[in-house]
């Protein structure tokens, strides 16, 4: 894995000869998935073993990762510093651009995800280029940068989500004040599409999100549950479907949920410090009292074989207040226990103390005190009633989180006050014994050490088989007040702030699971209540299948994006965005063969919108077509040819670069009252690899297979030859006839 930073890579020379890469070592692996960086000279590629890897624009080789998952899908942030991962089981992966690290983890979907697309709010205007959102974070002016994920002496957290290490791209990913408002896309098999702001905090779930996050263009495939309007002729609902979804809440209320993301998703960062510093003061302090345990537990069973009645707690004190040692405590004392054994009991109670001090005071209580005050902040916010209530900020659901991080902070300086004095009870008690068993081992007692035999005392009745920092620590504990305590908190009810007189029964972390859940319910509703103003605005059959068995069993090659209308570009004051749906239609749906169709305008709000219009291309039947992608350049379309098996030898292969522009758009007309349409009525044109298209066809000799992965910030287009070769070619440039044969360099 490299550690050298990554630097901005160059922009490729304008050469007409394609580079062309082979792999250095004959491992039989396949690349699925392939995404070229919106901002750098870098691509990144998914093998058939779901590694992930990154190459720069020379092929040299950055870093290589192994998620342990099997990755399903793959984008990149708007920025190009973050690449997402969607997995099998429903995972959405964040990993750093400089080192492939994972930042975050987020469940997001049961399912697999299928389709990721990272959509950022595009300027509108010329003064609005350079603009980020105004709101500020507050937080820096109070408190230092926020703490990280203890780590101690080698233990493990376990699972929180969040990175164990980089701490600095974390706290840069989580600074998203002066980052351009952006949406994370994810969909999965079962249809669902969950919208997460700057790709971290959810806020709705019902893929490509337009520009300007007013529509979003749906491809989904199964069948239409409403199959009267499609009974006509013979229509058959199963199959691809176009769904054109409103999601203009994003772009009307991105200031408001900006600010709410903004605190919402740095309180669920140190929601997950809280929850990883418990647990690990939970095993740093369980590690030590097992040992304790085990040592002193040896003194009940020397009491029992000795014929004696008393317990442990009588033998200490008949040993503190004078009374000579019996058989059984002085066995104890010298043989089972001793000094060095002793003194190793002390040290890991004494190192498990120290640990704890530091996890509190380092990484507890200021996640504790900072989240009080972005919920404080969001509690101002959700009083707002006119702009942050109908988005789902809930200002009764933040008043009750707002009150059990107030009652979070108490309990974590009642833990710190415990575990002191804990610790200074077991300090005083272990110096105390030490003294016997040193007189012991020398003599025996006839004189008892010096001791403070209070602390002795307090120790031997409420410690020696109790255990209050463990207790603080499970959820499943409880305490008990005396009723003097409860009636002076009834009283306290009176001056506000909080209305929990039970609070003190409560352990830490069954307070802090209190929180937790508060929080979860109240994040939630921004979730629910934007889902439910994200509306279905149009559906268009694509093409019909036999089965949704044959969607299933072959991968659907599809492609979707949005361009400026060139009539708007010029304008001052804003823009207007076109969709461009791109597909292959199988073999024998709607009586085609050999097909690719392009469609436009089909989420254009306007009431005076153009109509809905495509057209079919017919690919001639020698050729198959591999893979398709739109170009954001002159809504250009490249579509990846390859000739079908030969006996003579093996087929040659081809890019071909098509202009929509030079192809004549058909109106497609209403069928239904519903918002659905029909492609059949549309004329194929035949794609002729002559002179015409000349310019615009690099030729390939070498069979290939998916993906295609297009640039179109850079202009390049990576194909994957049969022989496992990566080739990168210069879209915009024409092709050298004499370059078939290139040079190659390998992939290190």
């Amino acid at each position: 894995m490299a550690e050298e930073k990554m630097e901005e890579a160059a922009s490729p020379s304008a050469a007409a000869t394609p580079f062309q890469l082979q792999f250095d070592k004959p491992i039989p692996f396949q690349i699925k998935l392939a995404e070229w960086n919106p901002e750098k000279d870098l691509l990144a590629m998914v093998t058939d073993d779901s590694k992930v890897v990154l190459h720069r624009f020379n092929w040299q080789r950055l870093w290589t990762i192994y998620p342990g998952k099997c990755i399903t899908s793959i984008c990149w942030s708007p920025d190009g510093k973050i690449v997402a991962l969607g997995t099998e089981d429903g995972l959405v992966l964040l990993h750093d651009v400089e080192n492939g690290k994972m930042l975050r983890r987020i469940k997001s979907h049961d399912v697999a995800i299928v389709c990721l697309n990272w959509a950022e709010d595009e300027p509108q205007s010329r003064a609005d280029k350079d603009g980020m959102l105004s709101y500020e974070d507050r937080t820096t002016r109070f408190f230092p940068p926020a703490p990280v994920i203890p780590r101690i002496g080698g233990l493990s957290s376990g699972d929180t989500g969040l990175a164990d290490d980089n701490e600095e791209s974390i706290q840069e990913f989580s600074n998203t004040a002066c980052q351009r408002f952006n949406i994370l896309c994810s969909g999965d098999k079962d249809g669902c599409i969950c919208f997460s702001i700057f790709g971290i905090f959810p806020v709705g779930k019902i893929v490509c999100l337009s520009g300007n996050l007013h529509q979003l263009v749906l491809l989904c495939s199964g069948k239409l549950i409403d199959s009267d309007n499609l009974s006509h002729g013979n229509h058959n609902t199963s199959g691809l479907h176009c769904l054109h979804l409103d999601t203009s809440i994003f772009f009307n209320r991105k200031n408001e949920l900006h600010q709410i993301s903004q605190q919402a998703s740095n309180i669920q960062d140190l929601v997950e410090v809280v929850r990883a510093s418990i647990s690990m003061m939970a095993k740093q302090w369980s590690s030590a009292m097992n040992l304790f345990n085990e040592k002193f537990s040896a003194l009940p069973s020397l009491i029992a074989a000795h014929g004696m009645g008393s317990s442990s707690e009588d033998e200490f004190m008949s040993l503190l207040f004078g009374t000579r040692t019996s058989p059984a405590l002085h066995q104890f004392l010298v043989s089972s226990l001793g000094e060095a054994a002793l003194k190793r009991i002390a040290k890991a109670i004494d190192s498990a103390g120290r640990e704890l001090r530091v996890v509190v005071s380092d990484h507890l209580q200021p996640a504790v005190e900072i989240i009080s005050f972005r919920l404080a902040e969001l509690r101002g916010l959700s009083r707002w009633r006119s702009r942050f209530q109908n988005i789902g900020l809930d200002e009764k659901l933040i008043d009750s989180v707002t009150e059990n991080i107030g009652m979070l902070v108490v309990q974590v300086e009642r833990f710190s006050r415990v575990a002191a004095a804990v610790l200074y009870l077991f300090q005083n008690f272990f110096s105390w014994v030490l003294k016997c068993v040193k007189i012991l081992l020398s003599e025996p007692i006839d004189q008892v050490p010096a001791a403070n035999s209070e602390l002795v005392v307090l120790f031997l009745k409420f410690l020696l088989h109790k255990d209050p920092i463990k207790q603080l620590l499970d959820a499943n504990q409880s305490f008990e007040c005396d009723l003097d305590t409860v009636r002076h908190l009834e009283q306290l009810v009176v001056l506000g702030g909080f209305t929990d007189t039970q609070f003190l029964d409560k352990t830490l972390m069954k307070q802090f699971d209190e929180l937790d859940e508060s929080l979860e319910e109240a994040f939630a509703m921004p979730f629910t209540t934007i889902s439910s103003q994200i509306h279905c605005q149009e559906l268009l059959p694509l093409y019909p299948v036999m089965s949704s068995v044959d969607l299933s069993s072959t991968r659907t090659l599809t492609s979707v994006s949005f361009y400026k209308d060139e009539d708007s570009q010029t304008s001052r004051s804003s823009f207007s965005l076109t969709d461009y749906i791109c597909f292959k239609i199988p073999d024998g749906s709607l009586n085609l063969k050999n097909c690719i169709c392009v469609i436009k305008d089909f989420s254009n709000p306007s009431t005076s919108r153009p109509s809905l219009s495509g057209f079919l291309l017919h690919i001639p039947d020698e050729y198959e077509c591999i893979d398709l992608s739109l170009y954001k350049v002159d809504s250009q379309i490249v579509v990846l040819l390859s000739e079908r098996s030969c006996s003579d030898g093996p087929g040659r292969s081809y890019i071909v670069m098509l202009h929509t522009k030079d192809f004549s758009f058909v109106p497609l007309s209403r069928i239904f009252s519903s918002n659905k349409y029909s492609i059949q009525e549309l004329s194929a044109l035949e794609l002729q690899l002559d002179t015409d298209y000349g310019k615009k066809v690099r030729s390939i000799p070498h069979a290939v297979s998916t993906p295609l992965a297009v640039s179109a910030s850079r202009g390049v287009a990576c194909v994957f030859s049969s022989r496992r070769q990566a080739l990168v070619y210069i879209l915009d440039e024409d092709e050298d006839e004499d370059s078939d044969e290139d040079d190659a360099s390998d992939m290190e």
